[in-house]
């Protein structure tokens, strides 16, 4: 059984580590953290828990071989590094990291390790997310003309990285796992309306190569909870709302077509509405699911669904948001930066 070690207990750190407990396919698990009154939690609540202040230790215990990283993402990269130059199989939460260097570096170093490098983007392990993708690859869509999300709330405002570091990664991952190609040109406008220096509100633009346009708003500062994503199809459309309980996808039988006219002044566009159609969806926790997936990666040195390269195409999203909406909006190629 693999000896695992979860560095960082603050936001959510505390669930990988009550999935990977519960799972009971781990031989040791090791809480590592600064904060005392965190690790006293955790020996509370999981007496069978190894607890460390220093992650000097997790590195250098030969008998742990595998490390999750759930602290702020300024720290990603040093922490990851030491983990895999210690020879163990890295899980990283989102962002990945803070740069494209940095995450390029971690790739190759986990290559070079033979090591497993995941990312912790979650969603693309939900029944929602999952559901999505099989409707867009049977066709049921059509083509894709654009896609619109919403990702806000008030509160849970971060010290160290804006609303587009915190809250686009979610949007991101699930698009370009829809769409299963990236950004061309991005685009984003932003405000610092609470922390001077910390934007904590943005509207992201982005376009794809296949003619797909999508924008994402995300928010700190928002009156209610809302996590929409509305996407529009040549032959139908589908809107997900994450914050229902019940039928969070329903597929819309509506669009419009067009017809050239066989006389003058006849009307061009088509309109229909058909039925509304909400799937069904599996129902289980989507991070135990992506706790069982690492674990099969590192016993069996399989590659992840979210590797370093998913990671750093998120990355190098978030870049491009960050410099346009530090810039004043401006229009930006992706793989010119």
């Amino acid at each position: 059984m693999l000896n695992v070690a979860v560095i960082g207990l603050g936001y959510w750190g505390p669930n990988l580590l009550r999935n990977l407990y519960e799972l009971h396919r781990c031989g040791r698990l090791v809480a590592c953290d600064l904060d005392p009154a965190k690790l006293q939690k955790v020996r509370s609540r999981y007496p069978t828990v190894e607890t460390f202040t220093d992650a000097s230790r997790v590195f250098a215990d030969p008998e742990i071989h595998a490390v999750l990283v759930a602290t702020p993402v300024s720290s990603h990269f040093g922490l990851a590094r030491q983990a895999l130059e210690a020879g163990k199989h890295v899980f990283i939460e989102k962002p990945f990291t803070s740069s494209r260097e940095e995450a390029l570096e971690l790739i190759d170093l986990a290559a070079r390790k033979d090591r497993v490098l995941m990312v912790g983007h979650t969603f693309e392990y939900s029944p929602p997310v999952l559901k999505i993708k099989e409707i867009i690859e049977r066709g049921d869509l059509g083509r894709i003309y654009y896609i619109s999300a919403s990702r806000v709330n008030l509160g849970l405002h971060q010290k160290d990285v804006s609303v587009i570091w915190d809250l686009a990664p979610h949007d991101f991952s699930c698009l370009f796992f829809w769409l299963d190609e990236e950004p061309v040109r991005i685009s984003a406008m932003g405000r610092d309306y609470v922390q001077r220096g910390i934007p904590d509100v943005a509207f992201i633009n982005l376009e794809f190569a296949s003619g797909c346009i999508a924008n994402v708003q995300v928010s700190w500062l928002a009156p209610s909870k809302l996590r929409r994503t509305t996407i529009v199809g040549s032959e139908k459309m589908l809107v997900y709302d994450d914050t229902e309980n019940i039928e969070k996808v329903k597929i819309f039988d509506k669009g419009v077509d067009y017809r050239d006219p066989e006389t003058f002044g006849e009307y061009h566009l088509s309109y229909r509405s058909g039925d509304v159609l909400s799937p069904r969806l599996d129902s289980y926790e989507p991070l135990r699911k992506e706790m069982e997936h690492f674990l099969d990666c590192c016993e069996n040195g399989k590659r992840p669904k979210t590797d370093g390269h998913n990671g750093l195409r998120v990355v190098r999203a978030l870049e491009a948001a960050e410099k346009s909406m530090r810039e004043g909006g401006v229009v930006l190629d992706v793989d010119r930066l």
